[in-house]
Order: C-alpha cells, then sequence, then structure tokens
C-alpha cells in the first residue's frame, strides 16, 4: 500500500523533502492524479475557486495531515465532516505575513494621503493638490493580533503612531504592550483613527463589524479589512460609507469575487484591492519552507507546527 503526499508545487522545485513517500502533484486540475484512498499528507492547491480544495477528501480515508497555504482555513472547514477522526489541519503561518502587512500598510497610506483620487487626477492630466491626512500622530487599533497582526506593527512602528491598541480572542502581555480581549473591543473602537481587521474568520468574528460597531468607530475613521470579507457586514458599512462618516480599505469583500455591478465599487471612500495580501513574490519560498518542514516532521514522526484543529477532537 503506498503512501503519498498531494503537493500544489512539483516536488522536484521544493528543496529539502525528505525520502519515501510518493509525491504527487496536483494544482485543482480536473483529473487526480493518483487514487486519493493513498494520500497521507494534503496540502491544499491555493488561490482556487471555492471547493475546488475540498474535492479530494471524501476519498482520502487514509490521510492523517490537511496543509493549508493560506493563513485562514474557511474555506477547507466544509470538507473536514469527510474525514475520519483524528485529521491534523495545518495553516500557513509564517507564509502570508510579509506580504499581507505590507499590503495593510500601503492600503493605509494610499488610504489617508489619497493616492486614489491621485491617479485618476493623472489620467485626466489635472494637477490635484490639498491638504491630506498622516498617519502619524494617529491611534490605531488591530482586531486580531495573531502573527499576522504583530507583523501589521513591525510595519507601523516606524511611522510616530500616538498609539497602537491590540485586541484578540483573549487578553495577554506583549513586549510591545498590552493585548485587550474582544470583550474591550467596544471601548477601544471610539479612540481608533485606524481600525485594521486581521482577525481569522470564526463563527465569532462573521458579522464582527456590523452597524452597532462601525457606529462605535469615530467619524473620519478608515476601517481597514485584511481578514476575510465576512468579518464585516457590507451592507452596514455601505450605509456608514454613504453616509460619509468613514473610510475604507478592503483587500477582502462579502461577496467575493465582488460582483461589477456591486455598489460597493462605488461608494465614497473606499479603496478595494482584490484579495492580494497573500500572492506576491513573497509567497512561494516560504510556501516551499513549509511545506519542507512539515513533511519532514510528518516522515520523522516529530510534531507538526500550525495545528489548528484536530478532527473529531472536542474541546475542554
Amino acid at each position: 500500500m503506498t503512501a503519498d503526499v498531494w503537493l500544489p508545487i512539483p516536488a522536484d522545485d521544493i528543496e529539502g523533502l525528505p525520502e519515501g513517500p510518493g509525491y504527487r502533484f496536483w494544482n485543482g486540475g480536473e483529473d487526480f492524479p493518483a487514487d486519493p484512498a493513498d494520500c497521507v499528507f494534503y496540502v491544499v492547491p491555493y488561490m482556487k475557486p471555492v471547493g475546488v480544495g475540498v474535492r479530494p477528501l471524501p476519498g482520502m480515508s487514509r490521510v492523517e495531515v490537511v496543509q493549508t497555504l493560506s493563513a485562514g482555513i474557511d474555506h477547507v472547514e466544509p470538507g473536514l465532516r469527510h474525514l475520519r477522526p483524528g485529521v491534523r489541519l495545518c495553516n500557513a503561518r509564517g507564509v502570508h505575513e510579509a506580504s499581507t502587512a505590507e499590503l495593510t500598510l500601503a492600503l493605509i497610506l494610499a488610504s489617508l494621503r489619497g493616492i486614489p483620487d491621485f491617479v485618476r487626477a493623472q489620467d485626466e492630466g489635472r494637477w490635484l493638490g490639498g491638504f491630506r491626512p498622516a498617519l502619524a500622530d494617529r491611534n490605531v487599533l488591530i482586531v486580531g493580533y495573531g502573527s499576522i497582526g504583530s507583523a501589521i506593527e513591525d510595519r507601523l512602528a516606524p511611522f510616530e503612531l500616538a498609539r497602537v491598541a491590540r485586541v484578540a480572542r483573549s487578553g495577554r502581555t506583549t513586549a510591545r504592550g498590552p493585548v485587550h480581549p474582544f470583550t474591550e473591543l467596544p471601548a477601544l473602537l471610539p479612540q481608533a483613527d485606524v481600525v485594521v481587521l486581521s482577525t481569522p474568520l470564526t463563527d465569532g468574528t462573521r458579522g464582527l463589524v456590523d452597524k452597532d460597531f462601525l457606529a462605535r468607530m469615530k467619524d473620519g475613521a478608515l476601517l481597514v479589512n485584511v481578514a476575510r470579507g465576512a468579518v464585516v457586514d457590507t451592507d452596514a458599512l455601505l450605509a456608514e460609507l454613504e453616509r460619509g462618516r468613514v473610510t475604507a480599505a478592503l483587500d477582502v469583500t462579502d461577496p467575493e469575487p465582488l460582483p461589477a455591478d456591486h455598489p460597493l465599487w462605488r461608494a465614497p471612500g473606499v479603496l478595494i484591492s482584490p484579495h492580494v495580501g497573500g500572492p506576491t513574490s513573497a509567497f512561494m519560498p516560504r510556501a516551499k519552507r513549509l511545506i519542507a518542514d512539515q513533511v519532514r516532521r510528518f516522515v520523522n514522526r516529530e510534531p507538526l507546527a500550525n495545528v489548528i484543529l484536530t478532527t473529531g477532537a472536542t474541546s475542554a
């Protein structure tokens, strides 16, 4: 009986893979490279349409590890019901921090300094001056302070901010200062000039940014979403944008992709990028290192990194 590892990158292109398994290349194509029942370690193809990555899961009766190449796992979770108990699901912590943090900073600066307006004016050959807000002296609130949230703060550090506040599921102390629990979020929102969303999509964060959340944001504040679109109630955000009370920079939307006729495209004060926080030149080398390290750990029966959940396990 063979023990296959399914990879969305050809094995010959990944330095450091251990000998032993049979490596099968599958990046979401119509035909499977082998019998899914022989797969023991499955690396999910990256940035594929909804449903592609979970398609082989019902046949993976022997799989022990499902490894995503994304920070979020919401696109894989619907397929976990097909798996036997004890399968470990791992995410790509360490792969996307640099790229996503870079884009977050770009979205903040572009929105505050009016870069979209300058681009439109350039297209028209029009010299557009004016006074714009700076990032310096602003209060920034990071909602979701995991590895990406921490990387975002790393990039913000040189910009002479007045304050950075951090929020996560549970409170803790870091070298940079306290991380507040979600229960303190309502009190922190009115103080923030920029609110950055970098939280995973869970039952607890779906629709987190609703009418009440937005109402607590100060007038003129900027909402930046590099998390998942469904963290934000799109209708509630549209209402605030139309009123001109807040602005937004969104790398993710709900729905996604955003239909061409969706009113969010034309809402005032919004900058939209098409979910490009992760796919940059920084992705591939980090993804390859993660895959090689995880497969090596698996073959040597060492503890895996980034285990998010184990199927069939119950929380204490």
